[in-house]
């Protein structure tokens, strides 16, 4: 049982928490909800500070968790309900959340024996870039790098979206998308640019050696330069009149179709 309760919304953990969730804390994650943090403490993610909901220690699962992190040293405090209120950023306020170092991840750690990196390039909704490292972590790639303009992969909504998968698959952001791909293009990765057409359609495409996706932003796409200096590009067929898919969907169908081929050349299943 945490040895601390706090129940004034006046409280400085308010405003550290907020300070958090706003990005203006840098090196330190908001984790939001029992399965984030669980997941977190799973990775081995140094969790500093928790808040629990003081009605919420009765459950068998809150319990335990909470045992798990007062064990790993984290300051565990319990708070009222309108105090979750104040700290979860979500419109209904978990039952849990929490403050932890965010993983130290050098560019080497993407670029691993056969490498599948996806370049998000210019993805401003923090859900999309989210769902974009959870398909990517479940379809084999080594590596997410969020570019340009992207949403933080760090942010309480782009973590929250990826479901925990930020916390365990090499995850880096850059303001420079054109040297993110210089980058992976250095370290013999073969760029496939996704455009909207005149590519080679996504089954055709050699998909099997080190390859670093390029998926563009929602609504103008890949910028053209970076889609002319690819060595491939890649155009899902559609049926008209839909000419686009979400950012997360086109990064999935490309993400599993280098799975399986990939998994073929090696002789396994899927």
């Amino acid at each position: 049982m945490p040895a601390k309760t706090i129940s004034s919304r006046h409280n400085p953990l308010v405003a550290r928490y907020r300070a958090v969730a706003r990005g203006e804390t840098p090196g330190v994650l908001l984790l939001d909800g029992v399965h984030l943090v669980a997941e977190a403490v799973a990775a081995g993610v140094r969790i500093r500070h928790v808040a629990v909901k003081t009605d919420a220690l009765k459950i068998t699962e809150i319990g335990s968790l909470v045992d798990a992190l007062t064990r790993s040293n984290a300051d565990v405090v319990a708070v009222s309900t309108p105090v979750m209120d104040a700290l979860s950023p979500v419109r209904s306020s978990s039952t849990i959340v929490a403050l932890a170092d965010r993983p130290d991840v050098a560019a080497d750690a993407l670029h691993r024996e056969r490498a599948l990196i996806v370049i998000a390039i210019d993805i401003q909704d923090p859900g999309n870039v989210g769902a974009i490292v959870r398909v990517a972590e479940a379809g084999g790639a080594t590596g997410v790098v969020a570019a340009g303009a992207s949403a933080n992969p760090f942010g309480w909504k782009a973590l929250r979206g990826s479901m925990g998968s930020a916390l365990r698959l090499p995850v880096i952001a850059t303001p420079d998308a054109a040297r993110a791909v210089a980058a992976a293009r250095a370290r013999g990765c073969r760029i496939v640019a996704t455009a909207p057409r005149a590519g080679r359609s996504l089954v055709e495409a050699g998909l099997s050696g080190p390859v670093a996706i390029l998926i563009g932003g929602e609504g103008p796409g890949l910028p053209q330069a970076l889609i002319e200096a690819a060595d491939e590009r890649v155009t899902i067929p559609m049926q008209p009149p839909v000419e686009s898919l979400n950012a997360a969907v086109t990064a999935a169908l490309i993400v599993y179709e280098a799975r399986r081929q990939r998994n073929w050349e090696l002789g396994i299943g899927n």
